[in-house]
């Protein structure tokens, strides 16, 4: 005979045991949920053949300005990075915060007035160099318009029919005029939301009819003033290394020159990839050509650093080949291009100052007058064209040619 307490306490029990079960059920039910969640995911992975997806978008020879052409909504997978390489490294430290940016210096249309005006140009030079390895100039002789000029040709090349580009598209970097959409395609982690154009310049130039119509004079007449700036920076760097103004020249490191010249599209999910991934240029020194669209940023000491868009300016920086023939007294900093947030494509003109693949059978080392018992070399000697190799070779991976030469 079951009592009144002992009917309760059955009650309660059964009740217990009914919730147990209950919560029980729930818990393995979202477990078989997640589980299935996983493996659906799994799958999905696993049916993404991204060699098969690199070769479909490289065969349209039309770049990523032929998928913003054809309305993508999303960005493919093959431009997907990493949340790592799109977010800043760290946070910034105390002894940086009073950092902005990388600092801009007058060069008075390369005629200073006085020598005072000169040395503090090449102080300031010296010390953007050692700390930066980036810095902006102004007044810096090439004329405003062929700025503009310049820019418009790339606009406008970019932006032709897609049938008149195909022409050009390829990966015989032996071409003298050569379209394309990631040199390191095949090679690198994710591919970047970039098309580009380039030539070799120097110290062999192209033809006339080497060079499409569209921008060939514009790219012949920019390219000289360049060579000419290249020629006067290099003296200042020289002098700011303590060596005589011809010290570099004499090197041959202003005899190469190769031009890339960049389109970034508006893109759709630009929290998704990057316009150029994290890396340092293989030259002794590049001068670069920005529009008003911002998008550059250099990282130092782990924070990324905007780089402003300043009226007229060029952007410089320090190459690996600098770096190592300075045996680390001028840093080639690591630097990325974000993917485009504008309504409007970016353009960008980059002149790299080297020889590239092109047979150069010079041997370049740290330079003798900079080394010491206490200072001793910490590359080994290695050309220009085994450098360039290298790097083509690695692709843009987030990492360092220089480790490669090192001692």
């Amino acid at each position: 005979m079951v009592f009144g307490s002992d009917w309760s306490y059955l009650q309660t029990h059964e009740e217990s045991f009914v919730f147990s079960l209950w919560v029980t059920f729930i818990i393995r039910l979202l477990c078989y949920l997640i589980n299935k969640k996983k493996a659906m995911e799994t799958m999905k992975i696993a049916s993404f053949d991204r060699v098969s997806e690199l070769k479909a978008f490289d065969n349209t020879k039309t770049g990523v300005k032929g998928l913003v052409d054809a309305g993508v909504t999303e960005v493919p997978r093959i431009f997907h990075h990493s949340s790592l390489k799109l977010s800043n490294l760290k946070p910034l430290s105390s002894d940086l915060q009073h950092l902005t940016t990388i600092p801009t210096f007058d060069l008075g249309g390369r005629v200073f007035e006085d020598e005072t005006k000169r040395k503090d140009v090449i102080q300031g030079i010296k010390e953007a160099s050692e700390n930066w390895g980036f810095f902006q100039v102004i007044n810096h002789g090439v004329p405003l318009d062929l700025l503009e000029k310049m820019k418009d040709g790339v606009r406008g090349f970019h932006e032709q029919p897609p049938e008149v580009r195909k022409q050009y598209y390829g990966r015989d970097f032996s071409r003298r005029f050569l379209y394309l959409s990631n040199f390191d395609l095949f090679s690198s982690p994710a591919a970047n939301w970039r098309d580009t154009f380039s030539s070799t310049i120097a110290p062999d130039p192209p033809k006339p009819e080497d060079l499409p119509e569209i921008c060939r004079d514009v790219m012949l007449e920019y390219t000289k003033h360049v060579m000419n700036l290249g020629e006067f920076l290099f003296e200042i760097l020289s002098e700011a290394l303590g060596l005589e103004p011809n010290h570099l020249s004499e090197m041959d490191c202003s005899k190469g020159l190769l031009m890339l010249n960049h389109y970034y599209p508006p893109c759709p999910e630009p929290d998704l990839t990057l316009g150029t991934s994290p890396h340092s240029d293989n030259s002794f020194l590049t001068v670069l050509l920005p529009d008003q669209i911002e998008g550059l940023q250099v990282s130092r000491e782990g924070q990324w650093y905007d780089v402003p868009h300043v009226p007229g300016a060029l952007t410089i920086n320090i190459g690996d080949l600098l770096q190592l023939i300075t045996n680390d007294k001028f840093i080639s900093l690591e630097h990325r291009v974000l993917a485009n947030k504008a309504t409007r494509a970016r353009v960008s003109v980059a002149c790299f100052f080297t020889t590239g693949v092109r047979p150069n059978p010079r041997m370049y080392g740290p330079i003798r007058e900079l080394v010491s018992d206490e200072n001793p070399p910490r590359y080994r000697e290695t050309t220009i064209r085994e450098y360039a190799a290298h790097v083509n070779a690695k692709g843009l991976d987030g990492t360092s040619a220089l480790l490669h030469f090192k001692l």
